[in-house]
């Protein structure tokens, strides 16, 4: 039999970030194992229109698919958990049972029939029935994606009453301008670190196992909601003052980094030690640049009329938003709809957002949608989704890259666009997409523009909804301008941090050289990483290989 292999995650952890903080000394755990074994960056290449490419992604749920799976995306049909219907241009997002269904590529350590598995908090997965061990799920964790259930099915209940619950599970959805969410957000995460701590230290010496995974979740939100606290965020200076230069983010991450030493005190020496993260985290561009300025962007390329957030791109933007007056973002950015006259301009200033329950626009209230307990209600692009119907184009909810969706003649309902005409208006959008630039230094803000279909009526479940991938440029800002359709913003921030492709991988063990470092790899050589550690064959169907 194989030496054990346990795998820790650290959800979003920024390699760049951790590099720097192992170097001045602020996490002795991680740098240890890293100097003990062996240190590289994992990437995330993914392929559209059946072609390899080099293009990164970063939308965390698919991630994780390609981690449990060894396949990428064109061979699940797994790149969102939002699922769009050209039958009646409806969206759904379900947070609970949104993952890949497992179906058929099967999480790689079903393969190991003859070996004792533990699993504690691996997002985005269901329980294997026939799995030899324990497995618990969505104990926390920031959106896991899968029900909060164990196997057997009271180990659960019994950690919870043994341990707690986790406090941060559904409720780390606060903005960086709430002075109440900002002061019980970082010793919550620090509490829910021990108590994941603990539980893992629990299971680890309840039955012998071969393969032990677990990830530690609280990173990811510290990303989202602490990065404010780095010096490379528009934010930065505002909170430095009040805080006293304290990073906040920096003590989860800490707090994370004695949470593995602690773990690890209870794995056998001959084991094998994997701590990894799938990508990392950023001053965050995608939460405005996708959810918001790209709606917004198609809503005036189709009608030739601003919606919301109207500006006048001959004169100096305002001052950045650091005190906005509402309780979410979501209203900061409805009550910016652009009134068709004087009065209703006045109105609309005085009126508090709870109060403008009525349609603008043509587009969906969101409170109207937190009513009807939508589940998209956070995407701004949802609430333009009564238009698309009149719309060559559209985007589609998302978090990170931005998606555009064409009104296609034959594929949608109540298309539009000809096949013939599809080349073109990819065309034409993408003209004006690359000519958007950040309304403070004029410089670009589209990287690239990349089209997911060779044709345009082509048949195919496993290919993405959108048609266009919008990259963004990494540079945030809060205010965007067109030379053709105008000035969109200022906008106050969401949140802080953001995701950005590249994640890491540490290991050490039997054979493993000491500080040592492999270069490079991909999520999907994670899976036959661990395969091989185990002397498990590896399936001809992975797009991985092994590392070492």
């Amino acid at each position: 039999m194989s030496n054990p292999v346990i795998a820790i995650g650290l959800d979003s952890a920024d390699p760049i970030l951790l590099e720097k903080w192992m170097a001045q000394g602020h996490l002795p755990n991680l740098e240890k194992i890293r100097s003990q074994g062996s240190y590289g960056r994992i990437y995330n290449p993914v392929n559209y229109a059946d072609q390899k490419t080099k293009e990164q992604f970063t939308f965390t749920e698919p991630l994780w698919a390609i981690f449990t799976t060894g396949c990428l995306p064109n061979k699940t049909g797994y790149w969102s958990p939002v699922k769009y219907s050209p039958d009646n241009y409806k969206v759904e997002y379900d947070r609970i049972n949104g993952t890949y269904d497992y179906q058929e590529y099967k999480p790689f350590y079903s393969l190991l029939e003859n070996h004792h598995i533990t699993i504690f908090d691996l997002p985005v997965t269901g329980l294997c029935k026939e799995l030899k061990g324990l497995q618990v799920l969505a104990w926390g964790g920031h959106d896991p994606f899968t029900p909060r259930h164990s196997q057997p099915p009271e180990l659960l209940p019994e950690l919870n009453e043994k341990y707690g619950e986790d406090n941060i599970y559904g409720n780390d959805t606060g903005v960086w301008w709430n002075k109440k969410y900002c002061q019980w957000l970082p010793p919550a995460l620090k509490k829910a670190i021990s108590q994941r701590s603990a539980i893992c230290q629990d299971l680890l010496t309840r039955e012998p196992w071969d393969l032990f995974i677990t990830v530690i979740s609280e990173t990811h939100t510290a990303g989202h909601d602490l990065y404010y606290t780095q010096d490379n965020h528009p934010l930065y200076s505002i909170f430095s003052k009040n805080a006293h230069n304290q990073d906040l983010m920096l003590e989860v991450f800490q707090k994370a980094d004695q949470a593995i030493g602690e773990i690890l005190s209870q794995v056998p020496e001959n084991a094998y030690i994997i701590i990894f993260s799938l990508h990392g985290m950023d001053v965050n561009v995608t939460d405005l640049f996708t959810m918001f300025f790209l709606p917004e962007f198609l809503y005036r390329f189709n009608f030739n009329q601003s919606a919301i957030a109207h500006g006048e791109i001959k004169t100096t933007p305002p001052v950045m938003i650091t005190n906005p007056l509402r309780h979410s973002w979501l209203g900061e950015i409805w009550v910016r709809n652009h009134p068709p006259n004087l009065m209703q301009k006045l109105f609309k200033s005085l009126t508090p957002s709870q109060f403008l329950y009525s349609a603008k626009n043509g587009l969906d209230c969101p409170f109207s949608l937190l009513k009807e307990k939508d589940d998209l209600v956070w995407a701004p692009s949802r609430w333009y989704q009564p238009l698309w119907h009149q719309m060559k184009a559209f985007a589609l909810p998302a978090f990170n890259d931005g998606q555009i969706r064409l009104n296609l003649k034959g594929r949608e309902s109540q298309g539009i666009v000809d096949a013939s005409e599809y080349n073109s208006v990819c065309e034409e959008i993408t003209t004006q997409l690359l000519q958007l630039v950040d309304g403070r230094t004029g410089k670009p803000i589209v990287k690239r523009v990349i089209r997911t279909r060779k044709s345009p009526l082509i048949d195919d479940s496993k290919l993405p909804d959108a048609d266009l991938i919008v990259k963004w440029e990494e540079n945030p800002t809060d205010v965007v301008d067109s030379p053709k359709y105008g000035r969109i913003g200022p906008v106050p921030y969401f949140r802080p941090g953001g995701h950005r492709a590249g994640g890491f991988l540490m290991a050490k063990g039997e054979g493993i050289i000491e500080n040592s470092s492999f270069g490079s790899g991909n999520i999907v050589d994670l899976a036959p990483t661990i395969l091989k550690l185990m002397d498990v064959p590896i399936p001809e169907y992975f797009d991985g290989k092994p590392l070492f």
